[in-house]
């Protein structure tokens, strides 16, 4: 099986993704790497406690520049994404052993 978890494309549902609101296709990816972020910082509710601090830094990375890059047509998705991002950064800074100064973690470049 592919990486992504896929065995094929058609199991992504592609037709259905057509019909959907651009914003709405940008904020529901933006919630999959929140959700994929907090499960890397160990802040996930269900199942077991992962911390995987690389991981998260590349999502909430991610994260950060999708928000960074649709900000502007994402009408009353964006802040929650917005907040939702720095409640990830400030989760990483606070996981991290390593101290991260203000601006200089995961994605705080592209969104300040």
């Amino acid at each position: 099986m592919p990486a992504h978890g896929f065995a094929t494309l058609d199991d992504v549902a592609l037709d259905d993704v057509v019909e959907v609101p651009a914003a709405e296709v940008v904020t529901a990816a933006g919630v999959m790497l929140m959700t994929a972020s907090a499960r890397k910082l160990g802040l996930a509710a269900d199942g077991e406690p992962e911390l995987d601090l690389d991981e998260a830094s590349l999502l909430i990375t991610a994260l950060a520049g999708l928000v960074a890059a649709s900000q502007e047509h994402l009408g009353p998705h964006r802040q929650p994404l917005r907040d939702g991002l720095r409640t990830l950064q400030e989760g990483f800074r606070e996981a991290s052993s390593v101290p991260v100064e203000p601006g200089q973690g995961p994605g705080e470049d592209l969104v300040p």
